[in-house]
């Protein structure tokens, strides 16, 4: 992107990235297909059972948090995956490491989910 660009066409230029990424997504990750998924059916669940305004973002914000958490794991991999095929402790660790922020996010949904109905 050229520095001389507006804020106006540097926000379509960016928007149209970010759309690129989240097609990509879709298109190739089973995972975030599976959390889109879930997020569809539990979002509005949680407005349905949110008793508050402060509940009912609790509960679709931890699952948006799932999302963004499933991209940038996405995002690693695909540079760690980028940089070779042959095996390196590092790259191992980074992958592990991602999919733990992942399954971190999926336990966080539990305790807000469970904190905020069962409370």
């Amino acid at each position: 992107m050229a520095s001389h660009d507006k804020p106006l066409v540097h926000i379509i230029r960016a928007t149209g990235y970010s759309l690129k990424g989240l097609k990509a997504a879709l298109a190739l990750e089973p995972a975030f297909r599976i959390e889109i998924a879930l997020f569809m059916i539990l979002s509005p669940l949680g407005i349905w059972l949110g008793n508050s305004g402060t509940e009912r973002v609790l509960l679709i914000g931890c699952l948006m948090l799932v999302l963004i958490i499933e991209l940038l794991n996405s995002a690693l991999e695909a540079a760690v995956d980028r940089t070779g095929t042959e095996f390196n402790v590092l790259a191992g660790r980074a992958k592990d490491l991602g999919s733990a922020a992942v399954m971190v996010s999926h336990v966080n949904v539990i305790v807000v989910w469970g904190l905020v109905l069962l409370g």
